[in-house]
């Protein structure tokens, strides 16, 4: 049995506490010494005139952040991709500024793309071949916020039909946009919705047409359909659109076509405000001015 003496032990216990509390204070003090230099990139990026040109034209007057540089992590790392060359993108910038920003403001309005608009672009220079499928991958939407285009590397700006490339899938991914913002009437699916088929890459777009769809992938189901018509006619002139009608055989699939013009032209005028011909037209005199 020990015995302590209870002055003595209230004196071990003074004793003890402040060694306690300087202890304690001294291991504060050498914690903070010896923390290290934060993991997070705290400094001021390094900006080339591209970037400059990006911020003044997309980010600061829309809030659209065009990624040109970029690691595996923003695309599909199932995927060989690539980031494009730093001279393949302002010219594919500049088309979607000319030949989709700028038309959308004139008839919609100077906030119609800043409240309606996939927040980021991601270019990727190469091409993005589907395994087990005899067909690529344009672009992607991505719940409404980011558009992925592919391929950009390989677009001929002295060819009209290259620079459409990306245009019209742009077109289509902001159709899908819109689509998410103001769904279509359910009478569209309701038209010919007999041939939709997952397996539309065995059908030509000249095939597609006779049985009433504007493409091909037009035909793979109901909101492709809608999409595509609208993508179809903003990226061709009324009289090529009207052009690729007139060449389909069938009088059937020619006025099935019509009955969906005749939808996209009321969606875009009643929840838009916006003359569908109008924006054709401007959407083809911007993208003829882009040719070199």
């Amino acid at each position: 049995m020990i015995i302590i003496n209870f002055n003595t032990m209230k004196k071990y216990f003074i004793i003890a506490l402040l060694s306690i509390t300087t202890i304690s204070f001294t291991a504060c003090s050498d914690g903070s010494d010896s923390v290290g230099e934060s993991q997070i990139d705290t400094s001021t990026p390094i900006l080339n005139d591209l970037d400059d040109w990006l911020r003044s034209n997309f980010v600061s007057p829309y809030n659209i952040e065009v990624l040109y540089k970029w690691d595996i992590n923003d695309t599909d790392i199932d995927r060989i991709l690539h980031p494009p060359l730093e001279s393949s993108v302002k010219p594919v910038a500049e088309a979607l500024q000319k030949a989709w920003i700028e038309p959308y403001t004139t008839l919609g309005g100077a906030d119609f793309i800043k409240k309606i608009a996939p927040r980021q672009f991601t270019l990727v220079g190469g091409f993005n071949f589907n395994p087990n499928s005899p067909t690529i991958t344009l672009g992607i939407a991505e719940a409404g916020t980011k558009i992925t285009l592919f391929n950009i590397d390989f677009l001929d700006f002295t060819d009209i039909n290259s620079i459409k490339q990306p245009l019209k899938t742009v077109q289509h991914e902001y159709g899908h946009i819109l689509n998410q913002n103001i769904p279509i009437d359910i009478a569209y699916g309701q038209i010919n919705p007999e041939n939709y088929n997952s397996n539309w890459f065995n059908r030509s777009d000249a095939e597609a047409r006779e049985l009433g769809y504007i493409t091909a992938y037009a035909s793979s189901q109901e909101g492709e359909d809608f999409v595509e018509m609208v993508s179809e006619m903003l990226t061709n002139s009324k009289e090529d659109f009207d052009a690729i009608v007139s060449s389909i055989v069938s009088a059937e699939a020619r006025a099935i076509i019509r009955l969906k013009e005749a939808m996209v032209v009321e969606y875009y005028q009643t929840n838009f405000g916006i003359d569908i011909y109008e924006l054709q037209a401007l959407t083809d005199a911007a993208t003829q001015e882009l040719v070199n």
